[in-house]
């Protein structure tokens, strides 16, 4: 097995991607403690994620699945690599039949899975990877799984949820724990959720590894105390921003000059800015579109409150950077997000999908700035220390370094 100083891997389903910014910090904190990461990801990315530098370096320099095995030339090197190494290719293939998904359709992605995991396998093999590490539980960790073994190196992943938890099975995240060196569990909700599904001696393997922010690339803007909200998030159903217009619309009357900016786009927008309007809510209601990450942090830079009023979460990152930006934040109590807000200290959390109870969080907030301050001070010093994606990536590293 090659040493310690050989590189290690990491692979997901798209990257460089907006909504997972966290990974490509990961990444930075593992390389800035002198390991040599090899970026991988099972499909291209469209421009719309490359927006920045750090974005368009990772682009260029990270290996493409899909478009690799589109070369016949690559296919046929990567079933040689299988052929040349008959018993891996022989527990590949078991590996892949026991855990498929009932149905043909499902067996026929299971093998395109596994044509997946030989061109990536000999790609790590002529790398020299040591180690890979899959972010996500889903299709992309199927095929770390196998790549791993046909590569013969260890392989760990992130845990993230909520969206796993809802077909676990499906997954097969009991076998993926089972084979896995470790599994970093953002949180303890999270690694609750996995040992359901896990054998017990399995359990001391799942370790709590927070996903993480830079907390130095955001702080709070000196402009006085207002009454600006904002949310960032995709514009889809499981982030309840129906909800958190219908509160608004319950406010508008007590409070005229609050504003209210959405940074995101997704497949409800149409409908959002249908309801919003419907709700009078045109001058207060701003939807900005997808953002960089630097547009981001001059956004919350000039707020004075976030929210996000989400269904089913696992610990949002978007939360962690409000914080980082000494915003007070109102969330929903779900998931994780109590390891990360605190009632009361900073932020406020309410049920989810009641519009009532968002509401009164929010007046709660716009009356009173110094509970806003005392609030995004505490959620500030929460962030740098259990949030800071420099210790939690150093956590990763240590995991993989273990003998």
């Amino acid at each position: 097995m090659a040493g310690k100083s050989a590189p290690i891997a990491y692979l997901t389903g798209e990257y460089p991607a907006l909504s997972h910014t966290f990974i490509l910090r990961e990444i930075a904190a593992l390389r800035a403690e002198g390991r040599e990461v090899l970026t991988c990801s099972i499909r291209r990315t469209s421009g719309a994620h490359v927006a920045g530098e750090d974005e368009a370096r990772e682009a260029a320099q990270t290996f493409y699945v899909i478009s690799e095995a589109t070369s016949p030339v690559t296919l046929f090197r990567a079933l040689g690599f299988g052929l040349a190494r008959p018993g891996r290719l022989a527990g590949a293939l078991g590996l892949a039949w026991r855990t498929r998904p009932p149905g043909l359709r499902a067996l026929v992605w299971q093998l395109f899975y596994l044509l997946e995991a030989l061109v990536l396998a000999r790609h790590l093999s002529d790398r020299g990877a040591r180690h890979l590490h899959n972010h996500f539980a889903n299709s992309s960790c199927s095929v770390a799984m196998l790549a791993a073994g046909l590569a013969d190196i260890p392989f760990s992943f992130t845990l993230h949820g909520p969206a796993i938890f809802f077909e676990p099975r499906l997954w097969r995240i009991d076998e993926k724990i089972a084979r896995a060196k470790f599994v970093a569990c953002i949180s303890h909700f999270c690694r609750s959720q996995g040992m359901i599904f896990a054998d017990q001696a399995h359990w001391p393997k799942m370790q709590i590894v927070h996903c993480g922010v830079t907390p130095d690339r955001y702080g709070r803007g000196d402009q006085p105390p207002g009454q600006t909200l904002v949310f960032v998030g995709r514009l889809a159903a499981v982030k309840g921003v129906a909800v958190l217009l219908d509160a608004m619309a319950a406010l508008k009357d007590r409070f005229p000059e609050a504003r209210l900016t959405l940074i995101g786009d997704g497949g409800e927008r149409a409908a959002l800015e249908r309801r919003a309007r419907d709700l009078g809510l045109d001058q207060s209601v701003t939807f900005a579109g997808a953002r960089t990450q630097a547009e981001v942090a001059e956004a919350l830079r000039g707020a004075d409150i976030f929210v996000l009023p989400s269904f089913a979460e696992g610990v949002p990152v978007v939360l962690m950077e409000a914080m980082a930006s000494t915003l007070p934040v109102i969330a929903t109590r779900i998931a994780g997000i109590s390891e990360l807000v605190e009632e009361g200290v900073s932020g406020h959390l309410v049920p989810p999908g009641s519009d009532t109870a968002l509401a009164e969080a929010i007046a709660a907030l716009l009356e009173d700035p110094d509970a806003r301050r005392r609030m995004g001070a505490a959620g500030r010093a929460q962030v740098e220390a259990s949030f800071d994606i420099a210790k939690e990536a150093g956590k990763i590293g240590r995991l993989i370094d273990a003998d």
